[in-house]
């Protein structure tokens, strides 16, 4: 029996709802339909903004409230887990860089038991967070202040990490692409963690599955300029693939045989 368009499109929904993607392909086959037939039901849902299309199917979408606050209410067990994991690459009386996302912010209390610690922030907040530990030595950087996120950009910023070297970067990304790179939201991070990577020793990136699904607009970085990604989750065998080619040692707790399919970017 065929499925109306009001029964495929609440199918769609809770594909979607349930896995944080779909593709074109895979819908079709599944409500025994045309590829057209999807696509445009897609376009209806797109255009009452309960989806967002990507290229090859949609995905959730992405919030536009880009504040501290907003932002660290998502994925929270999973930032924690890579928070946990990413601080455990910290030695005492090491040299680091952590950037203002909710992400790294999670490392924090594990960094409390190091000892010797000399951390550069550009985030008000992880700032007064760190300098609670008086065994840690916090350097944060100027520049244009965003109240909203607690943090420092522009040109200011940029100066103060030119002065800076040798020290190991951990970088949060808003989108992931193996063709356009790693990517933030706004042009401002964009721009100062671009610096950050060019004058650290290493650079880390922390992301959570989600930001494999799609890019965001402003590159930051080539997945060449990382040594690592940390994640909550293996990604898609294709992800692992192609940064196992680059050398990116990817650090997650699950072996990637494991990863559950539905972390696969929508076909391109």
């Amino acid at each position: 029996m065929s499925l109306t368009t009001k029964q495929r499109q609440e199918l769609i929904l809770t594909r979607i709802l349930e896995h944080g993607a779909v593709e074109v392909k895979v819908l079709a086959q599944d409500m025994s339909v045309s590829e057209a037939t999807v696509r445009r039901d897609l376009r209806s849902l797109a255009d009452a903004s309960q989806v967002e299309l990507v290229y090859g199917g949609a995905i959730l979408p992405r919030v536009t409230d880009f504040s501290f606050r907003s932002k660290a209410a998502r994925n929270v067990p999973a930032k924690r887990v890579i928070g946990r994991l990413a601080a455990g690459l910290v030695t005492d009386n090491d040299q680091i860089f952590i950037d203002s996302g909710t992400t790294s912010f999670e490392m924090c209390p594990h960094l409390r038991r190091r000892r010797g610690l000399h951390v550069i922030v550009n985030s008000s907040r992880l700032a007064v967070e760190l300098a609670a530990n008086s065994e840690l030595s916090v350097i944060l950087v100027g520049g244009q202040y965003r109240p909203e996120r607690m943090d420092t950009v522009g040109p200011l910023a940029t100066s103060t990490i030119e002065q800076l070297r040798g020290y190991l970067a951990f970088i949060g990304a808003d989108g992931l692409s193996r063709d356009f790179g790693i990517s933030a939201s706004d042009i401002e991070s964009a721009h100062l963690y671009r610096q950050v990577i060019r004058n650290a020793r290493e650079t880390v990136l922390l992301v959570d599955h989600t930001k494999f699904l799609t890019p965001s607009l402003f590159k930051i970085c080539e997945f060449g300029d990382i040594s690592r990604v940390v994640t909550d989750l293996a990604p898609w065998p294709e992800w692992l693939e192609f940064l196992n080619a680059l050398g990116v040692e990817v650090l997650s707790p699950r072996a990637a045989d494991e990863a559950p399919a539905l972390l696969g970017p929508p076909s391109v």
